[in-house]
């Protein structure tokens, strides 16, 4: 990865806060030294809450935040006293972030909306004083319960990019060019392979204030969902998209073959990102005539809308947002 300020995945060490021991205490008065017991329960330990925070699109703050503790509960005491709440952490991440264990692989929160709240590592609770043991039998219990530990694990946050519409295509099929026409984002721009080794988001105006997002993803190579190239880092960013934008350049020697190398990508990866809805489109078409555009049309798999854009040139651009609008609204 370049030192930028995109991080999409982060291994942190989170340690809940350990409840605290409930109290063995005794009220003792001046006219009645064996008054009963009044000792107070434990505090809860502090719970580490992930939060969804929408102004935030990387995980960057948390690069240098390794270790999450928080806070123990405080002990009961005399008086039927309760022991304060360990103090809970809050840790604020972009939408889209997913929370892992790392020894065990599974999926324990997922943040999708602004302001969402889950508590993701239970702080432990405190114990009980020996006064919620006192019964008839037993008036002057001589116990109280210890607070239970907390929890305390590696734990691994993946940030999947949220958008409506993903671009997909090989290194420089020029994705960067045409989110920076449609939108006002600015990608950089190069002519050379993995340009863009970062997802690049950026907002498409529709018509009559209407928008939609769509994301520059970082080029797939064959092999990629073995690894290879970008391999891993940029599959796991499309499974957001309930659209796919395939951008195929004109120049390309097999159009056909071409597209069925990054639907065979993305079903190796994950057979389910087949199901979400695709669409062609042929870049730098402006070098194309209306022979050579029937000759493309006829290599492109059926089934599958298709359009000719230049991004250069500003052509076909309107069709393709409207191409975009209606798949993703249909019914």
């Amino acid at each position: 990865m370049e030192k930028s300020n995109f991080v999409d995945q982060i291994r942190i060490f989170c340690r809940s806060g350990h409840g605290g021991a409930g109290s063995r205490h005794f009220m003792r008065t001046k006219y009645n030294p064996q008054a009963g017991p009044d000792g107070g329960d434990g505090g809860r330990g502090g719970h580490i809450i992930l939060k969804g925070n929408k102004n935030l699109w990387t995980l960057l703050h948390l690069r240098y935040y390794k270790n999450v503790l928080a806070e123990n509960g405080e002990g009961g005491s005399g008086n039927n006293c309760t022991g304060k709440n360990g103090r809970d952490i809050i840790i604020e991440v972009p939408l889209g972030t997913i929370a892992m264990d790392e020894a065990t692989g599974i999926k324990e929160a997922e943040i999708l909306e602004d302001g969402q709240e889950i508590v993701w590592i239970k702080g432990g609770r405190g114990g009980l004083g020996n006064a919620s043991f006192a019964t008839a039998t037993n008036q002057a219990p001589e116990y109280a319960q210890p607070g239970e530990p907390g929890e305390e694990a590696w734990k691994i946050l993946e940030l999947k990019v949220l958008a409506d519409v993903g671009l997909v295509g090989f290194p420089n099929a020029g994705k960067s060019t045409l989110l920076s026409v449609l939108t006002a984002a600015k990608p950089r721009i190069a002519d050379y392979a993995f340009t863009t080794i970062t997802p690049n988001l950026g907002m498409v105006e529709y018509r009559d204030g209407k928008s939609f997002c769509i994301a520059d993803l970082p080029g797939i190579i064959e092999g990629a969902a073995e690894g290879r190239g970008l391999g891993h880092r940029f599959l796991r960013h499309i499974e957001r998209n309930p659209a796919l934008l395939f951008l195929i350049p004109a120049d390309s020697p097999n159009h056909r073959k071409e597209f069925e190398i990054l639907v065979n990508e993305l079903e190796q990866y994950n057979p389910e990102l087949l199901h979400k809805d695709f669409i062609i489109a042929i870049s730098k078409s402006d070098m194309l005539d209306e022979e050579l555009k029937a000759a493309i049309e006829k290599e492109l798999p059926p089934g599958v809308p298709h359009l000719f854009i230049s991004s250069l040139a500003q052509k076909g651009l309107a069709a393709l947002k409207d191409t975009l609008w209606e798949t993703l609204n249909k019914k």
